[in-house]
């Protein structure tokens, strides 16, 4: 057992001497705080992310009863990808693999590249944030562009988005999720009437192709469309941003530098993810008694697993944390692995390689103007700011 509290300050700016005590528990441990199973071992993380014993979702029969003011949260929730099984999964999922092509995310790369340019072009003189001035204007963009919403809507899907997934936080209470129902609503109501505009005129984007097939009997029903729209809005910006920072901030401190070889800059990219990634942690149920790592869990037991600390296992990752560019076969579980692995994995490495080496590149003076400090957003791990002079 650990009792180790996710909202403890020392715990949020640096979590992973934390991670080495959990992991040193052996394969699962009882994080006191959370109240069920955790693990920060590689191995079993992995194994679990792909075994098919476990779910994204509790069995219908052991389903809390939903409270009255997250009513419309958790209606979208039972429809998101993220966190449904086979068949309705395969179903949506199958239909945004259609749309998201490599050929597609590619085509962006020369875009990613222009926005980067004009951005750092317009940073102010003397110390400046660089999360409102570059790492969260690139993947909001971006996913804009690639879904066909307007562009000027960002600050807007920015500030939904963030009040919806902020009730994944350990940081939680009645206010907040307040303010997560108030966002589902007013992203619903937006997207929806959106998809009404797109249906009569439609383009050559995300959105009109996934209207496109909700129209020609791929079985996607019109809630399940607007709830794959937002999905990809939220989850297409919301952990890149984080991931564009923690990469900065961790080359800043180190001093690794991006060069020509972009093969080479995709190991530096890799391995920024791997050292210090957005998100830490997912939970699954079990769908059925399933012993495992020397427990038997009971239908419907959760688990937690540590994608942080995995990354960090020195079974797996020599001199785990050090960061290491030239690290080779790198298997860090940032994005996830089996079933539910990160569909828009492609479209963040993606952004990364096409605009922190634009970023340092132009500004080889960059440096930091103030200690980082993490936002209190557990199991998410992002920057509150990152104060930065060129």
């Amino acid at each position: 057992m650990i009792a180790q509290s996710p909202l403890d300050e020392t715990f949020v700016q640096n979590p992973y001497p934390a991670y080495d005590g959990m992991r040193e528990k052996g394969p699962l441990f009882l994080w006191e705080d959370y109240g069920y199973l955790c693990s920060a071992q590689h191995g079993v993380v992995n194994d679990l992310l792909r075994d098919r014993r476990f779910a994204s979702e509790l069995p219908d029969d052991l389903a809390p009863e939903v409270p009255a003011h997250l009513q419309e949260f958790y209606a979208f929730e039972s429809r998101s990808i993220l966190g449904i099984e086979p068949p309705n999964h395969t179903r949506i999922r199958s239909l945004l693999t259609k749309a998201f092509t490599t050929r597609r995310i590619s085509k962006m790369a020369p875009q990613v590249r222009a926005l980067s340019h004009d951005l750092v072009a317009a940073f102010p003189d003397g110390p400046f944030d660089l999360l409102p001035n570059f790492a969260q204007v690139i993947p909001v963009t971006v996913i804009c562009r690639l879904l066909g919403v307007p562009e000027d809507m960002a600050p807007q899907l920015l500030s939904w988005s963030h009040d919806m997934v902020a009730i994944y936080q350990a940081r939680r209470d009645k206010a907040l999720e307040d303010r997560t129902e108030a966002a589902t609503v007013a992203f619903m109501d937006y997207i929806r009437s959106f998809v009404a505009e797109r249906r009569k005129a439609p383009k050559e984007d995300l959105i009109s192709e996934l209207i496109a097939a909700r129209d020609e009997g791929e079985k996607l029903t019109e809630d399940e469309l607007i709830t794959t729209c937002i999905l990809l809005l939220n989850a297409g910006h919301e952990a890149t941003v984080h991931g564009i920072a923690n990469g900065i901030k961790t080359l800043l401190e180190t001093g690794v530098r991006f060069g020509t070889d972009e093969k080479q800059n995709l190991n530096i990219i890799e391995e920024t993810i791997r050292f210090d990634p957005p998100l830490h942690m997912f939970t699954r149920y079990a769908r059925e008694a399933v012993t495992v790592a020397g427990h038997t869990f009971k239908r419907g037991e959760q688990v937690g697993l540590l994608l942080a600390a995995a990354n960090r296992d020195s079974a797996v990752f020599e001199a785990p944390s050090a960061f290491n560019p030239a690290r080779a076969n790198n298997k860090q579980l940032a994005f996830g692995a089996g079933l539910h692995f990160c569909i828009g994995a492609p479209l963040a490495r993606m952004e990364m390689v096409n605009s922190m080496p634009i970023l340092l590149e132009a500004c080889p003076d960059l440096a930091l103007s103030e200690k980082p400090i993490y936002a209190d957003r557990y199991h998410f791990h992002g920057l509150e700011r990152l104060m930065v002079t060129r």
